[in-house]
């Protein structure tokens, strides 16, 4: 379980985040909502060891993640971020990249087939040979989730992962989200601009305003004056077929 207690962090003299406090379970995933600049982006990469808290404690399980080197880290915790620098490497090779934690040296035929299922789940056979500076942002898009779920993390963290996805890459992406969750039992973080598309698809949600927690609630216990109070702005609440959608 991850367990998050009172964590801080600031740039330089700006504070981003503050008194952060939660826990994450096996088995869920989780949506960070908030405005622009409420500190979304920088709670994923404190998550995941990229940047150093400046008070608070990150736990995994029993392992303090801010006593350990960020290489152990990622034995565990795969993330990816909201923007994807490219280079000329072909796809798998990219894919290949996210065993890399795994093996010293070379890969083994595991993490050979590994990758190729991994390709085929995502329906990317077709373009696993180009190059990654030849696709298209949603391909570019899939193609790191694809790496980061080949990693076979226990904790995964994804900023914006449907941003350049189409509406049926969407769907597919996080229904197949939903079934690595259940088969693997590992925790999801996220986060998402799309609060229907989030309502559909996670079971929690934490939301964030001027880097503190205002909110930590279920989607069915999740309400318009919630939704209102962070964005500020007036929202109603309605369902369709026992699915609930936000209007603004």
């Amino acid at each position: 379980m991850l367990q998050v207690n009172d964590i801080s962090f600031q740039y330089n003299n700006r504070a981003v985040l503050n008194n952060i406090s939660f826990t994450a379970g096996r088995g869920e995933i989780i949506t960070i909502l908030g405005p622009n600049g409420s500190g979304k982006s920088t709670l994923l990469r404190c998550l995941g060891g990229l940047l150093r808290i400046r008070s608070g404690e990150i736990y995994w399980d029993n392992l303090n993640l801010n006593k350990i080197p960020i290489q152990l880290i990622s034995r565990f915790t795969a993330y990816v971020p909201q923007r994807i620098e490219t280079s000329m490497m072909p796809v798998f090779d990219v894919i290949l990249l996210g065993r890399k934690p795994h093996f010293a040296l070379n890969p083994s035929p595991n993490d050979i087939n590994l990758t190729n299922e991994i390709i085929q789940k995502f329906q990317i056979q077709s373009i696993a040979s180009h190059a990654m500076n030849k696709l298209s942002g949603g391909e570019i898009q899939k193609v790191t989730i694809a790496r980061s779920l080949v990693q076979e993390p226990q904790l995964l963290l994804l900023d914006e992962p449907t941003s350049m996805l189409d509406l049926k890459n969407q769907v597919e992406l996080l229904l197949m989200l939903r079934q690595f969750v259940s088969e693997k039992n590992i925790t999801v973080i996220l986060c998402m601009h799309d609060i229907n598309l989030a309502i559909r698809y996670t079971d929690r949600f934490l939301l964030l305003k001027k880097g503190e927690i205002i909110f930590d609630t279920d989607k069915e216990n999740l309400t318009a004056q919630m939704i209102e109070s962070i964005y500020e702005i007036p929202v109603e609440i309605h369902k369709i077929n026992n699915i609930k959608f936000v209007i603004e």
